[in-house]
């Protein structure tokens, strides 16, 4: 065999390979990573409802309207999530609430849920010490707040809607108990129970289901919607805002619109 005819061979054969690289469908399908924590009514991780929260059953269709992703579920507290949408990977989160400052890094798909919004739990026992600030059986949270005589448990880098945020940033300082764990709505519930701060925030169902998860009955607390805050959330699928998150969104709008509309039905869900 002559040196010529060898080169022959060697480059025939690394024009093949990279045709056959170049080849439709034989590179690795981008990777889609979505975020994911226990957040009934939304997600739902533990007990007889698991799997069947809102967001839960809509990840299904989502999935699978987008096969040309390979889809990769991560479980991360919100603060991580955050953090990951911000980064350059492909990441998107099925369970956000919209406000102006993630609107800079984050672009939204239409609404995959509407449900009660954010108020303020506290132990039936101690709701005395609340009366001062329930107007019309809501609460007044910049007042109680300005007040300084009951501290707030809040999870940390969570949004609980345009108007409590707003509330939230201009607490005194050491009114709010705020926690960055992977469990931190549980672990606020403990801290209240043990009778370190009275009062938290969150969804009326989430803070339900988390109780009886930590052995505690949610028939011990009362919880208040706040005053000024809308009566109802939407939910959002949110993704890193970039050329790909884009692309994303557009495909998750067109799946949603299959679905139809959220239903007023997912209110009600527990």
């Amino acid at each position: 065999m002559t040196q010529r005819s060898t080169l022959r061979r060697l480059w025939a054969g690394l024009i093949t390979a990279l045709f056959l690289a170049w080849a439709p469908g034989s590179q690795a399908a981008p990777t889609l990573i979505w975020l994911l924590r226990d957040l009934p009514p939304l997600t739902v991780f533990h007990g007889p409802q698991k799997g069947k929260g809102i967001v839960d059953q809509v990840m299904p269709a989502l999935i699978a309207g987008m096969p040309q992703y390979q889809h990769v579920i991560m479980r991360v507290n919100r603060a991580r999530a955050l953090q990951m949408l911000e980064e350059p990977s492909l990441t998107c989160d099925p369970a956000l609430i919209w406000n102006p400052a993630r609107a800079l890094s984050i672009v939204y798909s239409e609404p995959v849920a509407i449900m009660h919004s954010n108020g303020m739990a506290i132990l039936r026992e101690n709701q005395h010490l609340i009366e001062p600030f329930v107007h019309d059986d809501k609460v007044d949270l910049p007042g109680l707040l300005k007040a300084q005589t009951l501290k707030l448990g809040v999870i940390a880098k969570r949004s609980y809607g345009v108007l409590i945020d707003s509330q939230l940033k201009l607490s005194p300082p050491g009114q709010i108990v705020m926690h960055y764990g992977n469990d931190p709505l549980g672990s606020l519930l403990q801290m209240q129970h043990a009778g370190r701060m009275p009062t938290l925030l969150g969804y009326w169902p989430e803070i339900q289901a988390k109780a009886s998860q930590q052995g505690l009955s949610s028939d011990e607390l009362l919880f208040y919607p706040i005053q000024g805050a809308p009566e109802y959330q939407s939910i959002y699928v949110g993704c890193s805002d970039t050329a790909q998150g884009r692309e994303v969104i557009r495909r998750v709008n067109s799946i949603l619109t299959t679905l139809g509309s959220p239903s007023l039905s997912y209110l009600d869900v527990q």
